[in-house]
């Protein structure tokens, strides 16, 4: 039995959906254990571009089991509309296909007002959110509220939980200036929408804990990116689930000791959506060129993602945090064509240079990064499979980031298209 965890190592959007995509063919299941339709992975499939934002990345490869796990706050209406979509691209998604645990809490449609109504009240001190309910349904299931997924087959049960709902949401809603809550219509539109989502819900933990005892390789896929982890992350401006590895346990009802192996995520450069310090960012025409290169917008806002240089005292942080295994190093192409490129390698805070990102607010938008500076390359390494298709100081970069960040390169991906990954080694594989 092996079990992968694939996370991202900085601020998310590092490319987790190719590699999963591409780790998939080794894998018999794949499991998605946080976050909800917040996140966005885009799949570049021959002529086609799968973009997926609750459904795990592996439901493009044929005869592979997808999970759902409990660790994700699920939005029906969002499963039902990517299901749809995937059935009109010619992928099939039955019960046999596609699980979604029953104990998974769902999002509803107060919590993306409440979501939308507070971020806009915070005005300059906004934190980002992508307005679609994912932090006030989680505070909905801590706060032992939550309507569950196994709700949906109890009439009964659905008057409790919503009642409990009103109870926190009326005067909430209130406070910001929003409409009166209707739990009928609730309870119409959750009953409405049941007959289609039931069929996919079972005891995810149970057909995981077969698949661990059966020997079965299992991908666990994260979403966003650890330097986003609620704990981990440069807090508040964060998201409200953990993302870091340690998660895919608890999130999806496996012992850790079904985990072998962690796979971070990092880009060969740095980018961050929405607010929050970013000690790296080249408000300038580097950062220009490189989400131009790049392509770099986001695939669930549509927001241009803010770029600069490679931050190893980030990655190094998110890779301890994470118990990162070996590193997957992506986009590097996008750096063809520079003739230095810059690594920031410490945080100056006054007097001080740091070696790990402060826990403060204050510390956290006051660092200026530390840089070293490496010779570019001016050949393509665009599409390349093997070391010996990279230009000589495209080698280097990469034997340097590893490094500074203290843990080796198991992956490098050269382009979006599927296939051109080079392969140092084998997640699944691994002793």
């Amino acid at each position: 039995m092996a079990g992968v965890v694939v996370v991202g190592a900085q601020w998310g959007d590092e490319g987790k959906g190719k590699i999963v995509d591409w780790l998939s063919h080794r894998a018999d299941v794949i499991v998605r254990f946080q976050g909800g339709h917040n996140a966005g992975h885009t799949l570049v499939i021959g002529n086609k571009t799968f973009k997926l934002h609750l459904l795990p990345s592996g439901v493009v490869r044929g005869g592979k089991l997808s999970v759902i796990g409990n660790g994700v706050v699920v939005d029906p209406w969002q499963l039902l509309e990517e299901v749809d979509g995937m059935n009109r691209e010619g992928v099939a998604l039955g019960p046999d296909d596609l699980i979604v645990a029953d104990n998974a809490c769902l999002i509803l449609p107060w919590h993306k007002d409440i979501d939308a109504a507070r971020e806009g009240a915070l005005g300059d001190s906004k934190i980002g959110t992508t307005k679609r309910g994912i932090g006030p349904a989680y505070e909905d299931r801590v706060g032992r509220r939550a309507i569950r997924v196994a709700d949906l087959t109890d009439p009964a049960a659905l008057d409790l939980k919503i009642e409990r709902l009103l109870a926190h949401h009326r005067p909430l809603r209130a406070g910001l200036g929003l409409d009166e809550p209707d739990g009928k219509a609730l309870k119409q539109s959750l009953l409405d929408i049941a007959p289609k989502i039931l069929p996919y819900a079972q005891p995810a933990w149970k057909k995981l804990s077969d698949s661990v005892h059966l020997g079965r390789r299992i991908l666990f896929e994260g979403a966003q990116g650890v330097m986003l982890d609620v704990d981990h992350g440069t807090y508040p401006f964060v998201t409200s689930s953990n993302v870091v590895a340690g998660n895919a346990a608890a999130g999806s009802g496996v012992g850790p000791g079904a985990i072998s192996y962690v796979l971070g995520l990092a880009k060969a450069y740095t980018t961050r959506v929405g607010a929050g310090p970013f000690p790296t960012e080249q408000d300038n025409e580097t950062g220009r060129r490189l989400g131009e290169q790049g392509h770099e917008f986001g695939t669930t806002t549509g927001r241009a993602r803010r770029c600069g240089w490679f931050d190893a005292v980030m990655v190094r942080q998110a890779c301890a945090t994470s118990g990162v295994t070996g590193l997957a190093l992506t986009k590097l192409d996008v750096l063809d064509g520079m003739d230095e490129i810059r690594v920031c390698i410490g945080y100056r805070l006054g007097d001080e240079v740091l070696d790990h990102y402060p826990a403060g607010m204050t510390d956290q938008h006051a660092v200026e990064p530390v840089y070293e500076t490496l010779p570019g390359w001016s050949a393509s390494t665009r599409g390349a499979r093997e070391w010996g298709q990279l230009p000589a100081e495209a080698i280097k970069y990469v034997r340097r980031l590893e490094e500074l960040v203290r843990c080796p390169v198991a992956l490098v991906s050269t382009s979006p298209e599927r296939e051109d990954v080079i392969l140092v080694r084998d997640p699944f594989a691994a002793d």
